[in-house]
């Protein structure tokens, strides 16, 4: 099985996506998963996990509702309030359903650098251990340290770090960030993916030499059995197609041994959200 670690589905509408601007005007359309379906099984993917782009409760329903339709999506990362009173009938709401296999919230547009250590958030991330849900890490490079802090404070808690904190390819920046990325590697109930990449690149000009040390970076750090490749679909359109983008992390691990390989490419995801499906998809 091949997995693709996070991708995003969406019937555009201006007023729900504002950060959908003008210069990404290829992202202002429908995005579901007949179209994803088959992207992915011209690359060679079987499926998908989908993972929430508006921090509403009803978009949970509507994910679950395309997984439930479409066996290619084999999970949904979803968002409920973890800040919120009520935060345990929220997770009771969804966390009844096989294909929600975790939760997400978009600390990058957060704009106190203390978010993470906020006590009611903290509260939240406390709930999800025992409904077995793991938790995406969105975060910008330079809130590494806090999200290693966090990490921290909850060893039993799955971690999952998206977009490998989103380090600055396109200005070739590279200490700070790997620097950062070792200490929140040091804690062992973190994984990462392998997504995002082609767009913190120059969406225009970028070649796979220019993502190539942020991977050797990752490999360092984490190591075969804790990352997994994700595309960003449809986010990672701004700077290449589908193929392409999956292809910079499949041509990167091509030399590997067949079981790392097949680590990155498939298992690790299947293991860490201990995704329900079956040996076919398609």
């Amino acid at each position: 099985m091949r997995i693709d670690a996070h991708q995003h589905f969406w019937k555009f509408d201006a007023s729900e996506y504002g950060w959908i601007d003008d210069t990404m005007s290829a992202l202002k359309r429908d995005f579901l998963p007949r179209e994803s379906k088959a992207e992915m099984a011209r690359a060679g993917f079987d499926a998908c996990v989908a993972v929430q782009a508006r921090q509403t409760l009803e978009e949970n329903d509507w994910l679950l509702g395309l997984a439930d339709a479409d066996p290619s999506i084999a999970g949904v990362v979803g968002w409920v309030d973890l800040q919120a009173d009520d935060v345990g009938a929220q997770l009771e709401r969804v966390s009844s359903h096989p294909k929600l296999v975790g939760v997400r919230h978009i600390v990058q547009d957060e704009r106190d650098d203390g978010f993470m250590g906020r006590p009611a958030f903290r509260r939240g991330i406390a709930r999800l251990e025992d409904r077995g849900l793991a938790y995406d890490l969105l975060v910008r490079s330079h809130q590494l340290p806090a999200a290693a802090e966090l990490v921290g404070r909850f060893p039993r808690q799955r971690f999952v770090l998206d977009h490998l904190a989103k380090p600055d390819i396109r200005s070739r920046e590279i200490d700070s960030w790997e620097r950062d990325l070792r200490r929140l590697a040091d804690c062992p109930n973190v994984s990462a993916k392998l997504s995002g990449l082609v767009t913190e690149a120059d969406w225009r000009h970028w070649t796979a030499d220019d993502l190539g040390p942020y991977l050797d970076v990752a490999f360092d750090c984490f190591g075969a059995g804790r990352l997994m490749i994700g595309s960003d679909w449809p986010v990672c359109l701004l700077a290449s197609g589908y193929a392409r983008a999956m292809r910079v992390v499949t041509d990167y691990v091509s030399t590997l041994s067949d079981v790392d390989r097949d680590r990155v490419l498939g298992t690790n995801a299947r293991r860490f959200w201990n995704l329900p499906i079956g040996e076919t998809v398609r």
